[in-house]
């Protein structure tokens, strides 16, 4: 299994219902001891539950929710089945998290007859309801109801989750502007065209509490000295920065902190890892789950290629990088691992390399968390975000770097594209395919060795990794990864090679003039406030629970409520 693939497993499924069945007996409970349940002694009337209750299903991990209040409303409560559905639909809304079709969840039939029969049942009649309207709507369109039905026929009858959360809800939301429009156009694009008010975008954030001031302060501290502290609970106010983009002593002042913050993780890495950097170099980070869409591989390339330019012409100058690389990789996850493994391998030719000096490391770090991600992301000179545009639904890192004062080079996928028209595009290094281009490449076939057979510096690359140059204990080691990208890739590595080595090279040229540089950092700084979770939340609260967001303080959960 890989790609966060879907695993069918029983204890997955007794983990998911215990959850679910826990949660909304709380949800209940507490509804039924408030007085919105009417006034009748007997019996709650449940009219104004979705009044007074809002369910976000996060992903299909909580889709059981669906049954499970269907069966509590119907059996439990003795509601009529049609008031049941409108108040489980009006109290339900789904958010997806990803457009890779192996990474549903769908779940055997046979589990559910086992585990969770009454549930089956429900799923059974509310899918019926959902084929009746769309046979009534589409007469004799048979593919049309085998693509909508909950139910998948085939060798091992299953449950698309995916499915019940768009029936069951309310609301259907991406979570970037690309993502939710290729949900409506492709993913669930029957399930738009039946219900398109349904469909929604709610472009994430990050907390500006912990991805600002508590992991950077000195930045915060220069910021709120050119701003006021506002900006905190605001961030839309980083745009009052754009009026200092030519202050010279505010250019000095942020150059000067991205030093400082360079400097210290510099000195961690040397204590926790042994390893000794340059801290006048690039730091160019990609930090994130090894995933292929995501194609940490593709930095793995460019690395590589820096390592040959070098080697071939060592006295010509070169604009000095450490290549940082970190993430963990799901446990049954071939490839990832071996990704990792090449990583670290390529680490070790190029680190020990005489001829290269300190003018390129290749870094893995390992253990990547989010304590890790506070004291990198602060340090980060250049922030890579280069998954195959249309697989990323949206990424945070993107919007965590974009903040702290890193240049992105990214395809334009997920949050990229919104942080590009927010900073403007020439503000960061946009390269590759965009989503139609792969749509394309797709439809007329894509073809590695077509790439490999015309670029020289990817043919040497590869054939150094296929060789066994970075593996020389074990010339074979990297077969499955050479015969992957040669193959059978689906995210097309090879095909935005020649782009990125391009751009990387506009990166460099960059770097060298460190004043235009941070001007750079400090209009991408400015433009980064809407990338606030404070506004996904309000937007959320708005457009899809229906309540008014508050900034009232709830007391932490260690403390008592009255």
């Amino acid at each position: 299994p890989h790609l966060q693939f879907f695993e069918g497993k029983e204890l997955r499924l007794k983990q998911e219902y215990f959850v679910v069945a826990a949660t909304l007996q709380d949800i209940i409970r507490r509804f039924k001891s408030s007085k919105f349940g009417c006034r009748d002694p007997v019996r709650t009337c449940f009219e104004t539950f979705p009044d007074k209750v809002a369910i976000q299903l996060n992903d299909t991990h909580p889709a059981l929710s669906i049954p499970e209040l269907m069966r509590i409303l119907v059996d439990v409560e003795k509601v009529d089945w049609d008031k049941a559905w409108e108040i489980t639909k009006q109290t339900c809304a789904y958010t997806n998290h990803t457009v890779l079709p192996e990474a549903l969840e769908r779940w055997p039939v046979s589990m559910f007859e086992k585990l969770l029969p009454r549930h089956l049942e429900i799923i059974y009649a509310l899918n019926q309801m959902h084929l009746d309207r769309v046979a009534a709507l589409y007469p004799g369109d048979i593919d049309r109801l085998r693509r909508m039905s909950v139910i998948e026929e085939g060798d091992c009858k299953r449950i698309n989750m995916a499915h019940l959360c768009v029936i069951g809800s309310h609301a259907v939301n991406g979570v970037a502007r690309i993502h939710s429009d290729i949900v409506k156009n492709s993913v669930f694009k029957d399930f738009y065209e039946l219900d398109p008010e349904k469909f929604q975008n709610k472009t994430n954030g990050i907390t500006p509490r912990r991805w600002l001031l508590l992991c950077n302060p000195g930045l915060a501290d220069v910021i709120a000295e050119k701003i006021g502290e506002d900006f905190i609970t605001d961030l839309s106010q980083l745009k009052k920065l754009l009026d200092f983009i030519n202050n010279e002593a505010f250019i000095r002042d942020v150059a000067k902190v991205k030093q400082e913050n360079k400097l210290k993780f510099a000195a961690y890495l040397e204590e926790h890892y042994k390893v000794k950097i340059n801290p006048s170099s690039m730091f160019d980070v990609q930090v994130k789950r090894i995933h292929e869409y995501k194609r940490q591989l593709l930095n793995c390339l460019h690395a590589i290629t820096l390592y040959n330019r070098i080697r071939s012409d060592p006295s010509k100058s070169f604009v000095p990088r450490t290549i940082m690389i970190g993430g963990k990789a799901a446990p049954g996850y071939h490839m990832a691992k071996m990704i990792i493994k090449l990583i670290t391998s390529i680490g070790e030719v190029i680190n020990n390399d005489p001829y290269v000096g300190d003018r390129l490391k290749v870094i893995f770090l390992e253990n990547y968390r989010v304590s890790l991600a506070e004291k990198v992301i602060p340090a980060a000179d250049l922030s890579q975000q280069i998954s195959t545009a249309g697989t990323e639904a949206s990424g945070t890192g993107n919007m965590k770097f974009m903040v702290n004062g890193a240049l992105t080079i990214g395809t334009m996928d997920g949050a990229n594209v919104e942080m590009a028209e927010e900073a403007g595009e020439e503000n960061l290094f946009i390269f590759g395919m965009r989503v139609e281009d792969v749509e394309a490449m797709d439809r007329q076939g894509y073809n590695a060795r077509e790439f490999y057979e015309r670029l020289p510096e990817l043919r040497r690359a590869i054939d150094q990794i296929s060789s066994g140059f970075f593996s020389p204990r074990d010339p074979g080691c990297f077969r499955d990864i050479v015969n992957m990208l040669m193959y059978h890739d689906r995210f097309k590595v090879f095909a935005d090679y020649e782009a990125y080595i391009k751009c990387q090279g506009q990166v460099d040229q960059l770097f060298m003039n460190p004043r235009e540089w941070t001007k750079k950092v400090i209009r991408n700084i400015a433009c980064s406030g809407k990338f606030s979770s404070d506004r996904t939340i309000m937007e959320y609260a708005r457009e899809i629970w229906g309540v008014e967001p508050s900034a009232t303080k709830i007391p932490p959960p260690n403390l008592p409520r009255d």
